[in-house]
């Protein structure tokens, strides 16, 4: 019987545990606002509002929604599928999410240009299965087009990194 059970429905992370994680942080985020605007001032002074008047009033407002929805949550009384996303799932978006991030750490290491250039090439070897020449020749390809476009032709610089490996082109 409980085989039964659990091939109808995915494994994976329940929706209940997402609700009050995002609770969680979404309560975090806004007592961190209003302990800022305590901090700046969250009174109506001789001149009007404080600085921090109107942003303790939004953070307040922020943590009691959150604390509601984490009520609910906690209580398991929202409504909906039990999973909220399945393991294969969240693999297949992690395969993306995952290099991406590595991406962003590149753009600041080695600049856009080469960052984007392997990015293409390891997305295309990785996930499109293409052979390891095709992809360099793309990524590289694509890179000069945008190289051309911006550097040259629209003489806009983009960020070239702390370890600037194009500096041998003089731009």
């Amino acid at each position: 019987m409980s085989e039964h059970r659990s091939a109808g429905r995915a494994r994976g992370i329940s929706t209940r545990a997402v609700e009050i994680a995002v609770a969680a942080a979404v309560f975090i985020f806004g007592a961190v606002i209003v302990f800022d605007s305590v901090r700046l001032g969250a009174r109506w002074g001789s001149d009007g509002p404080q600085a921090g008047y109107f942003p303790f009033y939004i953070g307040s407002f922020i943590c009691i929604c959150a604390a509601v929805v984490l009520a609910f949550a906690v209580a398991n009384r929202i409504p909906g599928p039990k999973t909220f996303v399945s393991y294969a799932a969240l693999k297949q978006v992690m395969q993306v999410l995952g290099p991406a991030a590595v991406y962003v750490l590149g753009i600041q290491l080695i600049g856009i240009y080469t960052a984007s250039a392997v990015y293409i090439a390891v997305f295309m070897i990785w996930l499109g299965r293409y052979p390891v020449a095709l992809a360099a020749g793309i990524g590289a390809g694509v890179v000069t087009a945008f190289y051309l476009m911006f550097e040259v032709w629209f003489q806009v610089p983009l960020y070239k990194g702390l370890f600037d490996p194009l500096s041998f082109l003089g731009h």
